[in-house]
């Protein structure tokens, strides 16, 4: 009779074991899934270190070159008392491009740094509405001349987006004008807008689409690649690590920019504060 109790009492603390196992791996497949919908908004207050590669092709004027961009866009917040946070958002583009220029061959180097910084109210309005605004900024960093614009640039950002349960929907604009430079460099008058839609899975798994449009006001030029990735949160020991991969086609483009297919992989670092 005491070996019977015995028996049940290892039955009753297993299956407790196994409950509360399954409860932790429960919550945390929630908690992963929540941060996978937050990596989707731009506004997030989050510290993050997306590094995105983007290979495009068809380009140049007799549509045999090819580019790869890999951007380092950290994004840092800071709390501005209890009802504010600064978002900064900062593009560093290393790129590799072949066949550009005719006869030119390949280029390789830091590309022209592009530094957002969004003033943000850090809860929702009433209608659920997130959103920021600030000044965008374009640095003339480019360590070689075909890859950079030679211009300093400047103009005003802004986001708005919604989150409706596992959907998160929104747009992001800015524009930029340059204001001093290489005087025998083209001047920038440009505009982006950048709407975008996602969907999280419970399992922490995120389709998204969205384009990257932008309207050259100097040359009256449209480029709009539409793309479509996908996402799965991951952890690497302790560190959250959304990895995507994506493929996008441009609709639109100038005479001698990227035509067809384009392609993406990111890997973006969830930091903590």
């Amino acid at each position: 009779m005491k070996e019977e109790r015995m028996h049940w009492k290892d039955a009753l603390k297993t299956l407790l074991w196994v409950v509360l196992t399954l409860g932790v791996a429960g919550r945390a497949v929630s908690q992963d899934a929540d941060l996978a919908q937050e990596l989707t908004n731009p506004l997030a207050d989050l510290v993050t270190v997306p590094i995105q590669m983007n290979l495009d092709r068809g380009i140049g004027p007799e549509d045999d070159g090819s580019k790869l961009t890999t951007n380092i866009q950290p994004v840092i917040p800071f709390h501005l008392g209890s009802d504010w946070n600064l978002i900064t958002r900062t593009i560093v583009p290393l790129v590799h491009q072949d066949d550009l220029i005719p006869d030119a061959g390949s280029q390789f180097g830091l590309g022209d740094i592009n530094l957002t910084l969004f003033f943000s109210p850090k809860r929702p309005t009433a209608g659920g509405l997130t959103w920021g605004l600030g000044p965008v900024v374009l640095l003339p960093t480019a360590t070689d001349s075909p890859i950079g614009a030679r211009k300093w640039g400047a103009g005003p950002a802004g986001v708005a987006l919604v989150l409706r349960g596992p959907w998160t929907a929104g747009v992001l604009a800015n524009h930029i004008w340059s204001f001093a430079g290489d005087d025998d460099r083209s001047d920038i008058s440009n505009s982006f807008v950048q709407p975008f839609v996602a969907y999280t899975w419970p399992s922490a798994w995120t389709l998204s689409v969205q384009s990257e449009s932008s309207y050259d006001w100097e040359r009256e030029q449209w480029s709009v690649p539409v793309n479509l990735a996908l996402s799965k949160l991951v952890r690497l020991g302790r560190l959250p690590v959304s990895l995507q991969g994506g493929v996008g086609y441009w609709a639109e483009s100038p005479d001698a920019g990227p035509e067809g297919f384009r392609f993406r992989l990111q890997a973006n670092l969830v930091l903590p504060k």
